[in-house]
């Protein structure tokens, strides 16, 4: 039997590479003479610069960038195996885990770092870059990033204007003409594993502000600054950025990476897994073996074990999800590709357990449904 091992980081426990060989170890304990192929996969979010590193014996890289509040800080950033590809998560320059609760502010927050990150992928010769933009602690529509390019966003008075999303409301004028050439000879592509619109109910600033310190009178504002700020890139620039779907990513990084940068935005997972070729691994597979941490109603949403199993789904090849735990509706993905599911913790336990056995409870989960897999291979005989 061959089978195709893709699981996606278990949050906080396994990496994608320790969860697909945990897996491995329960499989070939029923099946030692199968055939397993080991390719983790991610959907844009945290754990997609290691997974596509790893996966394509890559570099990971260190830089010294802007913090959100603009302190220098060591951050990261990968160089894929192809030598021409560069993987830039943005929550590495501009994200909320890199600041203290109290320091949380999307007014004056910026994604000036996630800039300085690609002018360093650029330096160092390469052409075609992923931009994973979640867990972000900005809301400045990717002004701190264009700025950090060569584009100047300036006032009615020609000057610059300051760090962070309240600053929009100022914008009058966009000069691109100081942008960093070599942007426009670069493939960008974005990756997003959300399809927030910019402004409004469901816009950046509404959905994504509170996690971010925004309090409901500086949503209003904040989102008032991105009504202008797309006016403004309409207006200026001729680019309508309003309603496309991920424009309210990351703060509006999703818009700004479109309008100054001319980037595709797609969901992450499928991002990830053209870069890993799985087309390639799926051919001649015989069984995909997939997994998360906590599977529920969410992971429908295009999660990377959904967006694996619905691959899977069009060549007729079945699909087994590990999750660490169950939630809320995670029957609904049945619908979705994935035919089988099982949970490694059967039982309640300390989380702390949890997390530091997550190895061997994954395994003896894959071992139980393997076994089931035999059951009904030998019945049908």
């Amino acid at each position: 039997m061959k089978i195709l091992i893709s699981p996606q980081a278990f949050k906080e426990s396994l990496s994608g590479i320790e969860a697909a060989r945990a897996i491995e170890e329960g499989v070939l304990r029923v099946l030692p003479n199968a055939q397993t192929t080991l390719i983790p996969i991610a959907d844009g979010g945290d754990g997609t610069l290691e997974t596509l590193v790893g996966t394509t014996e890559g570099t990971i890289k260190q830089a010294t960038v802007s913090d959100p509040l603009g302190r220098p800080i060591i951050s990261t950033w990968g160089a894929l195996g192809d030598g021409q590809t560069a993987m830039i998560e943005m929550s590495r320059a501009s994200g909320l885990a890199l600041l203290q609760e109290h320091e949380r502010d999307p007014r004056i927050t910026s994604t000036s770092g996630t800039g300085e990150l690609i002018i360093e992928a650029l330096n160092e010769g390469f052409s075609r870059l992923i931009i994973g933009i979640g867990g972000s602690a900005t809301n400045d529509g990717g002004a701190g990033m264009a700025h950090a390019l060569g584009i100047k966003l300036l006032d009615k008075y020609g000057i610059n204007l300051k760090p962070g999303g309240s600053s929009l409301k100022d914008l009058d004028q966009i000069d691109v003409s100081g942008m960093d050439t070599r942007i426009s000879d670069a493939t960008i592509m974005v990756a997003t594993d959300v399809s927030n619109i910019l402004c409004g109910p469901t816009g950046a600033s509404a959905v994504y502000g509170p996690q971010k310190g925004a309090t409901q009178s500086m949503i209003e504002e904040l989102d008032q600054c991105l009504n202008h700020f797309a006016d403004s890139i309409e207006k200026i620039l001729n680019i309508d950025i309003r309603q496309v779907p991920g424009s309210g990513a990351a703060g509006g990084l999703g818009a700004g990476l479109m309008a100054f940068l001319k980037a595709d935005l797609q969901p992450g997972v499928d991002v990830v897994l053209d870069t890993l070729k799985i087309e390639s691994y799926l051919e001649d597979t015989d069984l995909v073996i997939t997994g998360e941490g906590q599977m529920d109603y969410q992971t429908v949403f295009n999660k990377a074990p959904i967006g694996i199993a619905k691959r899977a789904q069009k060549r007729n090849i079945p699909v087994i999800a590990i999750a660490g735990s169950l939630g809320k509706g995670y029957e609904q993905v049945f619908d979705h590709g994935i035919d089988g599911v099982t949970a490694a913790v059967l039982a309640p336990m300390p989380l702390t357990r949890a997390t530091d056995e997550a190895k061997s409870l994954v395994s003896l989960a894959a071992e139980r449904a393997v076994r089931l897999v035999e059951v009904g291979r030998n019945f049908d005989h």
